[in-house]
């Protein structure tokens, strides 16, 4: 009889497929955290939070710890970032407050921060019965939020607790954004992502309405008649395409798009993976798409890079994450042409060697065809002015413009994360983001 299980059945068992999918950290247990935390200088004037784009006191809470209370740990670290746990899993904290911290320069061993955040974090979410702040007295004020993830979310939380009614609306299905749709599966395993948004939730006066399209469902114009304030945490909806003949062809796939698939798949075999995958791009999308279908149970996944490995925005950590799991990255290389079969389905890319002359990028004109029946695209998202309407916010870069309040060229619309001018694909910088406008907002509703 001929086999009928999905593909991958036949390459990886679903015990080794769930086992490649737990905890990519470990959390430290309380031995572990005591001891971590005692390698900390508690340096003055500490380099690792002046590193942190949300500013926490990083020698405080770790000291906190130290002390054995790592509730007190986590209100200071909430204090600063309300998405202190899910940044305690995702953050580069190698490239920015373990990279600056003095035991790594002095060592080359750094505390481990995002560890110690993670152990003060999930202790308060599972002991604390209460939320760790309390809403102020009523302000009058409504502001609407367009967009759940990181920068809305964060913007939203901490409006409430300066006493604004808050409305949300998202998209999705679910609340979260990239956090619930854009991370690898191993960095935030159990439902993180939605028990997060449960707990930023408990602080009261956000009311979250889901499946609203920002200029299908809801009108900006509208919510700027209706609101008093309007914050956009919409980020980048659109994918760039690789501009090669033949990328609508079955399986030249949007990486995010698959991510999203997969972080919402109860069967993580049912899902369509190719034998030889290659991936376009140097982010952190990249890195996440390729070492997942390699987990999947992928047999050949390589990544094609245009530039050099000091050029990608992935860390070097994440590199050698995509490496040690079996990923081939070929720097210096970039696409050219697809082929497919018969049936029109991809079965190869073309690449060609690339270099610098007069410090532009050019082909060498050295090519070769990498067999392929799946090629996701990850070189990057762009942003789709569309929804914004008639209402004249200006734009920067393909982006809205937003000055250092995060105000935009409209005097009642503040904006955040990925989808302004200069925003970091980062969680942590779309929760500062968020944060920032909201004290903006309300200085201005309050005079």
């Amino acid at each position: 009889m001929p086999d009928t299980r999905p593909v991958q059945d036949s390459r990886i068992s679903a015990a080794d497929r769930s086992d490649n999918f737990s905890d990519l950290h470990p959390p430290l247990d309380r031995h572990e955290a005591l001891v971590e935390a005692d390698r900390c200088y508690f340096c003055f004037d500490a380099p690792c939070m002046t590193a942190c784009p949300t500013s926490i006191d990083i020698p405080l809470f770790i000291r906190e710890i130290q002390a054995e209370n790592p509730v007190g740990a986590a209100r200071t670290i909430f204090e600063q970032n309300i998405f202190g746990g899910m940044c305690a899993r995702v953050c580069p904290t190698e490239t920015l407050c373990e990279e600056v911290c003095v035991r790594e320069v002095a060592e080359g061993k750094p505390v481990k921060i995002g560890l110690l955040q993670r152990y003060a974090t999930d202790t308060y979410m599972a002991r604390a019965t209460t939320h760790p702040f309390a809403r102020a007295a009523s302000t009058g004020k409504k502001i609407a939020v367009v967009g759940a993830g990181p920068a809305g979310l964060s913007c939203a939380h901490r409006l409430a607790t300066l006493g604004h009614d808050i409305t949300v609306y998202d998209a999705r299905p679910k609340p979260g954004g990239l956090n619930e749709y854009g991370i690898a599966a191993y960095k935030t395993v159990d439902n993180f992502a939605q028990r997060e948004v449960d707990f930023i939730l408990k602080i009261g006066g956000i009311e979250l309405v889901q499946g609203q399209v920002l200029g299908r469902d809801v009108q900006i114009d509208k919510l700027v008649d209706d609101f008093d304030a309007v914050f956009l945490g919409i980020g980048l909806p659109d994918t760039n395409d690789l501009g090669l003949e033949g990328e609508d062809a079955a399986g030249c796939i949007d990486a995010v798009d698959y991510i999203a698939r997969l972080r919402q798949a109860g069967d993580l075999g049912a899902l369509d993976v190719g034998r030889n995958i290659v991936v376009i791009g140097g982010g952190m999308t990249a890195i996440d798409i390729a070492v997942q279908t390699r987990l999947l149970g992928a047999e050949n996944v390589t990544i094609v890079y245009r530039r050099g490995k000091e050029n990608m925005n992935a860390s070097v950590y994440e590199q050698e994450l995509a490496q040690t799991n079996g990923v081939v990255i070929r720097h210096w290389t970039r696409p050219v042409g697809l082929t497919r079969g018969d049936d029109g389905a991809i079965n190869g890319i073309g690449i060609e060697k690339t270099g610098l002359a007069d410090g532009r990028l050019v082909g060498t004109g050295e090519t070769m065809t990498l067999p392929a029946d799946q090629v996701f695209k990850a070189i990057g998202q762009k942003f789709d002015p569309a929804p914004l309407g008639a209402l004249g916010i200006a734009l920067e870069a393909g982006r809205i413009r937003a000055d250092a309040t995060r105000r935009t060229s409209h005097d009642k619309v503040w904006a955040g994360g990925d989808c302004v001018a200069g925003g970091e694909d980062l969680t942590v910088a779309s929760v500062e983001d968020g944060k920032i406008a909201a004290m903006s907002i309300h200085a201005a509703l309050m005079g």
